[in-house]
């Protein structure tokens, strides 16, 4: 199997003392993993590790994208306050040496893909806070990356936001279908965006379960009322709840 990132046994200490692993996840291209688990359990972590943003006291870190071809989505929108929303957006494309005309111009069509295009000239102090995470998003996606790695980024959000941007980020993945990574707590919302969720046990973290979630991505309407969706959300409830216990499977 083609892979575009994976772990491989990590293992990560903060100070001496083991906050992830060893732990093992494999990524193909364009698939949506899940990682589900408690606070403290190095879920965000590993998405640093796959980010390249740390490394590993043990282990392997496989990551094949090139140079900009990672993009992160963190749970705060980490937007520049003096810059509008078109020029956050543009940011990575300037950095990595596209002409400011043409940044400006596929940031706007960023934008606009994210329902934002009337917000181009507005700062984040005027933005909600689901506005600032579509900024966020259309960013991160305006390179049009291989993989994409989204650390709990509705958790600060209200449900009704939560459920529309998870719809309007499986609509943006089915243009350019990137590898996805997705940091929960919420089992609902694993089972929902993703194909297959890992429950990590608590810190330090490993693997507690696996389920593979059928159905088409993006979801049809009304897929939370099905059957595959329920009895994909109790085994995750279940993993989670026996790797709470100690009795991880």
């Amino acid at each position: 199997m083609s892979l575009v990132a994976a772990l491989r046994a990590v293992e990560v200490a903060y100070g001496g003392r083991p906050a992830l692993g060893p732990f093992d996840l494999a990524l193909a291209p364009g698939e949506i993993v899940a990682l589900v688990g408690p606070s403290g359990c190095g879920k965000s972590t590993a998405l640093r590790l796959l980010a390249g943003l740390e490394q590993p006291v043990r282990g392997e870190v496989v990551r094949t994208p090139g140079r900009g071809e990672t993009s992160v989505v963190f749970q705060a929108p980490t937007l520049m306050p003096w810059a509008n929303a078109a020029a956050n957006v543009a940011l990575p494309l300037e950095l990595s040496g596209v002409a400011k005309a043409e940044a400006r111009h596929r940031a706007d069509e960023a934008l606009a893909k994210v329902g934002l295009g009337q917000v181009a000239t507005l700062k984040p102090a005027q933005l909600s806070g689901g506005m600032a995470m579509r900024v966020s998003l259309a960013r991160a996606l305006v390179t049009r990356p291989r993989l994409l790695l989204l650390d709990e980024p509705f958790a600060a959000l209200d449900e009704i936001t939560r459920r529309k941007l998870a719809d309007d980020v499986l609509a943006l993945w089915a243009e350019t279908r990137p590898a996805i990574v997705f940091v929960t707590h919420n089992v609902e919302e694993a089972v929902y965006m993703a194909a297959r969720a890992v429950v990590m046990s608590p810190g330090p973290g490993r693997s507690a379960g696996e389920t593979e979630v059928a159905g088409p991505l993006p979801r049809p309407a009304q897929f939370r009322t099905t059957e595959g969706f329920r009895a994909a959300a109790e085994k995750v409830s279940l993993d989670l709840d026996r790797a709470m216990a100690g009795r991880a499977a």
